[in-house]
């Protein structure tokens, strides 16, 4: 029971945090999703470094953090686009800084530290293209799209655990995740169809039709970053990938649908010209 009470309030924390970051400022936004950025960069890297890889800490972290903050200033009108190409140098001095430090594999070193990069700041660094809107013409701050965004991962991942453990049988991806059925993935994904819709008739930003293709990109890349955090932490031999959040585990353990998703919605927006 302790561990129940623990894991909600823990969930509850952690989902105001998040909508306040959504909703109240553009500068909350930047600091909310900046310090997450930070803290999931802090643990691939740890578990990199605990399964005897050493990446270029520092290096990798800094790249995320340019990354983000030359975007979300140009998403808010402080500069123009062509700024975030300092984050390409950075990428790019990791293999001239692994030149001079001395350590053994530095293929892989530059390898994981370039992922941490393309799995985490990537994703992270394109949610200000979520939150902003109209650019570059009047850096109009809308919310909205990233808030629903937010809520159909949650109603999906909540409906495909408790369709899931109800009605099981048929197993997605035994090897990365045993618990994982196809019953619980289309009852989760109907969910979270069900709460695009919703969100659809109380947002008018975008169209209905988009809300949907929002919810099926959720449903099948969120599902993708799910087992690929599955194998990543396999890989490691680790079972979550931090503490961070007591009962939850870390905080790659509940962006990964997220963080897989994200670059796939904005590609969406874009094409659908929003």
């Amino acid at each position: 029971m302790k561990s129940f009470w623990e894991r909600a309030l823990t969930g509850l924390v952690y989902a105001i945090v998040l909508i306040a970051g959504i909703i109240i400022h553009p500068l909350i936004f930047a600091v909310v999703y900046l310090a997450l950025l930070v803290l999931s960069l802090v643990e691939y890297y740890r578990m990199v470094e605990l399964a005897g890889g050493k990446p270029q800490y520092f290096n990798g972290i800094a790249t995320g953090i340019t990354f983000f903050i030359t975007l979300f200033g140009y998403g808010y009108g402080l500069w123009p686009l062509y700024v975030s190409l300092i984050s390409v140098l950075l990428l790019f001095s990791t293999f001239v800084i692994e030149l001079y430090r001395n350590q053994p594999n530095p293929l892989s070193n530059i390898a994981f530290t370039l992922m941490g990069f393309f799995y985490i700041g990537l994703p992270m660094g394109l949610l200000n293209f979520l939150i902003f809107r109209d650019i570059p013409q009047n850096h109009i701050f809308y919310p909205w799209i990233l808030l629903g965004v937010t809520i159909i991962i949650w109603a999906y991942d909540s409906g495909a655990y408790l369709l899931g453990t109800l009605f099981g049988k048929h197993r997605l991806f035994t090897r990365l995740s045993p618990k994982k059925s196809w019953e619980g993935v289309i009852g989760g994904g109907m969910v979270a169809i069900a709460a695009g819709i919703i969100h659809g008739l109380l947002c008018d930003g975008i169209s209905m039709m988009n809300w949907i293709a929002i919810s099926l990109i959720i449903v099948i890349f969120g599902t993708f970053g799910d087992l690929i955090e599955s194998m990543l932490k396999r890989s490691f031999n680790m079972k979550d990938s931090g503490k961070f959040l007591p009962g939850h585990g870390g905080i790659l353990d509940r962006l990964d649908s997220f963080l897989y998703a994200t670059p796939f919605i904005v590609g969406w927006l874009f094409f659908a010209g929003l």
